[in-house]
């Protein structure tokens, strides 16, 4: 932001004058504390410890603008760039610490562990800055205890963190205290929405404005955009009306009354359809809002709602999105009075209808996003040719801009469908569609830190509506996320309460997936006799339903277990009995390999000439499956037995078959399947 109300934005001052106002003095100090060498308050030498700077001041004062031009200033000290992150919600609630820790990571491309603790997450931001020099704002932080855990242990880099008031609790802050603007930068601001006639030829009223408005950037810029819309209102127009509206804002603290007034004054020329769609955008998810929602909150045209948000920008009732075309955001300042009104004004019915048609909204266009990723001719590109136009994305590459932009809202919107509890139903769908959406366009490795959170979603749902086969589903998901990321035990954990909500709901799949889970983790954990006996009991089930492939997969995960365990016999009749299966099916490929791992076992049973001739019908096998990868493969473990039978000549030319398989691989990679 460029501007002195970047609570406000959009159409503040610094987007019409192109520069910062005012602040002079307070920037001057700031760039002091950032030259004085903080303290360690024990020892008295030098902090190990980043640097703290603290600006403080109500919503609406410029706290933000402040730091980010700060940041602005001196970014040439410090390569590494500037990070951000928002401590407080729209609604005033703090923010999680590990989504804060996840949000700086994703600035530091640095990858966090699906499910990760917040202490784990906090230790890595500290351990990534620690190599850098970097400026890392946190914004609107409600306490210290949010700020301390990200401090790095280096004093190459600046923390800039705005609030309230003081954070008491972190050694050697000194806070830099807003108050309104002087009165030279505050009629410029006004100059900024106004031009220069307007005031010169009444200066006195100007400076009037100014005062009535507690020289708070927030309340100037409403105040400002109120008479940009009006070219023919004199500015002392705007002071008599923001007077007159003294007694509706009597009971707020004095210092809130400007802004509360300025927003009055604009709120109150608004017609009736604008004023709605203005209200429901408190509903916004995390305060983030495009055509669509707005247009779905209101139940008006994606034109219309369009045209509305670039109206609120024009008043500063918004800002525009600077990362994202087309998206607004509701300034932080804004936010509560926003949301008072909605309250007052609008039936709780009608709120409810509101946000149901937001997530519908998300949904249909989540599943859009999907569908686009799809083959042509597919059923899911068929389905998407036959919705609205506005509802479709004209190529992948739309719908992963879109995706990507959207992301917080759209995990926003998730969090608060589940917390809002009267529209689970419509939750539930939200949090399938954004997984879906995610794991297309990310990859559901890329993805797995915002499925493990969605996952959890779905398990709180499930949980608070005795939804049991859902609940199964959600804890086989997050277990395998947590199996993936080495967290075996809490993995175990996950599996077997999957299994009692599979048996609870009488779903075979869900018992015999949750089954054969804890016979891995066991398998992870190196207890080979619980591996085998869970692994049996997924089998017995898979009998039982002449499930034919996973009968097969199966009798091999069980022969891998006695293999570990030295227990030979039984791992060959295991994978024996596997080939059977594969070859009922007609599965070459994994028919060769399970070939191949038979092989391994006679050879490690002291076999080789037996291992030789199973070794010999893969490869074959193989050849028929034409899967060359495998082939090759297969002649170099044959080469080694060979090298063990003391036939050194016959492996070279095994190994020399390899090497040409490999080649003939590489020359048409479009022609092969992966192994």
């Amino acid at each position: 932001m460029t501007d002195q109300a970047v609570d406000v934005g959009g159409a503040a001052a610094g987007q019409c004058t192109g520069e910062f106002l005012g602040r002079h003095r307070e920037l001057k100090e700031l760039r002091a504390d950032i030259e004085r060498a903080g303290l360690d308050t024990l020892s008295g030498k030098k902090s190990p410890r980043a640097r703290v700077l603290l600006i403080a001041g109500r919503p609406g004062s410029g706290r933000t603008a402040l730091a980010a031009e700060l940041a602005r200033r001196v970014a040439g000290d410090y390569p590494d760039g500037v990070l951000r992150a928002a401590l407080s919600e729209p609604s005033g609630a703090r923010v999680p610490a590990d989504r804060v820790a996840r949000d700086l990571l994703d600035a530091l491309k640095v990858p966090a562990p699906p499910g990760a603790g917040q202490d784990e997450l906090s230790e890595l931001v500290r351990g990534a800055l620690a190599s850098r020099r970097a400026i890392v704002l946190l914004d609107d932080a409600a306490d210290a205890e949010q700020v301390g855990p990200l401090l790095p242990d280096t004093s190459r880099c600046l923390i800039v963190a705005t609030a309230a008031g003081p954070l008491t609790g972190i050694p050697d802050v000194r806070p830099c205290t807003l108050g309104g603007l002087d009165t030279k930068s505050a009629v410029e601001l006004l100059e900024g929405f106004t031009g220069a006639v307007r005031v010169t030829v009444d200066p006195r009223a100007a400076e009037t404005l100014v005062e009535v408005c507690g020289g708070q950037p927030a309340a100037l810029v409403l105040a400002g955009g109120w008479l940009a819309a009006r070219p023919k209102a004199a500015v002392s127009d705007v002071a008599k009306q923001l007077r007159a509206i003294s007694d509706e804002v009597a009971e707020l603290p004095s210092a809130a009354r400007p802004l509360a007034r300025s927003f009055r004054l604009v709120y109150d020329s608004l017609s009736q359809p604008a004023a709605r769609i203005l209200r429901l955008l408190s509903l916004a998810p995390a305060g983030i809002a495009d055509a669509h929602t707005a247009s779905a909150l209101a139940g008006c045209s994606v034109s219309g709602a369009q045209t509305a948000l670039s109206d609120f920008v024009a008043y500063g009732l918004l800002r525009k999105d600077p990362d994202v075309p087309e998206q607004y955001r509701v300034p932080g300042a804004l936010a509560p009075l926003l949301r008072a009104l909605c309250e007052s004004v609008d039936r709780p019915g009608e709120v409810q209808l509101a946000r149901a048609r937001m997530l519908e909204r998300t949904v249909r266009l989540l599943q859009s996003c999907r569908a686009v990723t799809e083959p042509e001719g597919s059923p899911a590109r068929k389905r998407l040719a036959g919705l609205p136009r506005a509802l479709r994305f004209p190529s992948r590459a739309a719908a992963d801009a879109w995706l990507g932009g959207r992301r917080p809202a759209l995990l926003a919107a998730a969090r608060l469908a589940v917390e809002d509890g009267e529209l689970d139903t419509l939750a539930r769908r939200l949090v399938a569609a954004l997984v879906r959406a995610l794991a297309a366009h990310r990859g559901a490795e890329a993805a797995a830190p915002e499925l493990y959170g969605l996952h959890q979603l779905v398990l709180d749902v499930a949980e608070r509506r005795d939804l049991h086969r859902e609940k199964a589903a959600a804890l086989l998901n997050l277990g395998d996320l947590d199996a993936r990321t080495g967290r075996t035990a809490d993995a175990l954990a996950r599996y077997r309460l999957a299994l009692d909500a599979g048996r609870a709901a009488n779903d075979p799949y869900a018992t015999g997936r949750a089954m054969e889970s804890v016979g891995g983790a066991h398998q992870e954990l190196g207890d080979w006799q619980r591996a085998s006996d869970w692994y049996g009991r997924a089998l017995s089930q898979r009998l039982a339903r002449g499930e034919r492939a996973d009968e097969a997969r199966l009798y091999g995960r069980l022969a891998t277990v006695h293999t570990y365990a030295g227990r030979y016999g039984e791992a060959l009749r295991g994978w024996r009995a596997a080939v059977a299966g594969y070859r009922r099916l007609g599965d070459l490929p994994s028919q060769a390999r399970a070939l191949s791992e038979a092989a391994r076992v006679q050879e490690y049973a002291g076999r080789p000439e037996e291992s030789l001739r199973t070794c010999r019908e893969a490869v074959e096998q193989a050849r028929r499956a034409g899967d060359l990868r495998l082939q090759a493969a297969l002649q170099l473990r044959l080469a080694d037995t060979l090298d063990r039978l003391g036939d050194p000549t016959a492996a070279r030319l095994h190994r020399a078959t390899a090497d040409r398989l490999l080649e003939d691989e590489a020359a048409a990679p479009g022609d092969l399947r992966n192994p």
